[in-house]
């Protein structure tokens, strides 16, 4: 694993979404294979909360749903990385989104935020 890899795990745990997107973006320019899918769902999944905590509902929800659709092929786990554990957290986390995006009012509680845990 690359140290942009842990790199972009340890930005988004803190919280530091632009920061997580950034670090799997320079290792998704360049992988091939599945590697290459399966970092693209950490950076949808990056810009999905970056979106959220800044009121777009819409782009949280259009970030989560792709980051779903290729995260459920990494399941349960993928490079160390507890995707089912993530996966459960997102759809509870698209699920807010959508009744925001709906109009129920309020903003995105932060406190839904997953981390990303290593096994």
């Amino acid at each position: 694993m690359s140290d942009l890899f842990f790199e972009g795990i340890e930005e988004f745990n803190k919280g530091s979404f632009f920061e997580a997107h950034d670090a799997w973006e320079d290792l998704w320019v360049d992988a091939r294979g599945e590697a290459r899918l399966f970092y693209q769902a950490l950076i949808h999944t990056a810009v999905g909360f970056y979106h959220a905590l800044n009121g777009n509902h819409r782009g949280a929800c259009s970030q989560f749903t792709k980051a779903l659709l290729k995260l459920k092929s990494y399941l349960p786990s993928y490079h160390g990385v507890d995707t089912g554990r993530l996966v459960e957290s997102l759809e509870e986390c698209l699920h807010e989104a959508v009744l925001l995006r709906e109009g129920s009012g309020g903003t995105f509680d932060a406190r839904r935020i997953p981390k990303i845990h290593l096994l």
